[in-house]
């Protein structure tokens, strides 16, 4: 299937007024950062990737934090990994549901600073706390990962984009002080393959959504890049034109059905788009290294 025929007519384009606030009160609060911890979701690691990101936090040191590790296809994230590796990166990728690795980000945020608390020590100053900003996408798991590094519930975790409203700093080790954001889109989703990746993940909020824009989309990228995964799931081995047999199916099989058998296509795109999220149509990687 080529990718012109992937391309959804619905353009994505979100920017709420508090994205712009949080991006200038990142760029007043940047002189009080030591590293940053930038935050993507393994399952879209180019899509989740904020494109102006260089540009907000300038020159500072940073990890990159590859979240929902367990949830992708590795063979492809892994390709991203090393790509990221090549580029100078930092990368931890994190299972935040076992919470492992999570160590790594604060042994590597002290190496970091270490030659910076050196310098202190030999002025006879004391070391200082390492204060980081973590920044990312909406629902990338930024406050799940917050909770893992302090080894107990603390930041307010809500499953829906956009649930952090303001900057604030969070203490989440001895020697580790944490100013938490919340989630950033750009102004204009130039790529609209990427957007709706964003979209099908939950990095956009679904209110603001065509559902059956989206689950058409999740199905012919499915098709194009997981057909067995598809075939499992759903029992569809082809995609036609208007998909309309694939939804009746799907309807039929999940029980999204209203009076007289009609399918209900809102349920069913809905029903689609929890599938992918909730890793029910498997591991997957949706961005893919142009050749």
């Amino acid at each position: 299937m080529n990718n012109n025929n992937q391309q959804n007519s619905t353009n994505i384009n979100w920017f709420p007024g508090h994205m712009a606030k949080t991006k200038r009160e990142i760029t007043e609060k940047l002189n009080l950062i030591d590293i940053v911890y930038e935050v993507i979701d393994a399952r879209m690691p180019k899509s989740s990737k904020i494109v102006d990101i260089d540009n907000l936090i300038r020159n500072k040191p940073r990890i990159l934090i590859i979240t929902k590790y367990d949830l992708c296809d590795k063979e492809e994230t892994n390709k991203w990994i090393e790509k990221y590796q090549k580029e100078g990166y930092y990368v931890v990728p994190l299972d935040l549901m076992s919470g492992g690795n999570v160590k790594e980000v604060i042994d590597i945020s002290k190496k970091v600073l270490e030659a910076e608390n050196r310098k202190r020590i030999e002025k006879g100053m004391k070391p200082r706390s390492i204060r980081a900003l973590i920044i990312g996408v909406p629902n990338v798991g930024k406050s799940t990962l917050i909770n893992r590094l302090v080894g107990k519930k603390s930041a307010g975790v809500g499953n829906r984009p956009g649930f952090t409203k303001s900057l604030s700093w969070i203490r989440i080790h001895k020697d580790i002080e944490l100013l938490d954001s919340p989630g950033i889109l750009w102004p204009k989703l130039e790529d609209q393959e990427e957007a709706h990746i964003l979209a099908s993940l939950s990095a956009i909020k679904e209110e603001i959504l065509d559902t059956m824009d989206i689950s058409s989309f999740i199905l012919k990228k499915m098709y194009e890049l997981y057909p067995e995964q598809l075939k499992e799931r759903y029992e569809i081995e082809s995609l036609s034109e208007d998909l309309l047999r694939e939804y009746d199916l799907i309807a039929k099989k999940r029980g999204a059905l209203m009076k007289g058998g009609i399918t209900d296509y809102e349920k069913t795109a809905i029903i689609i788009i929890n599938d992918l999220k909730n890793g029910y149509l498997g591991k997957i990687t949706l961005d893919r290294i142009k050749k």
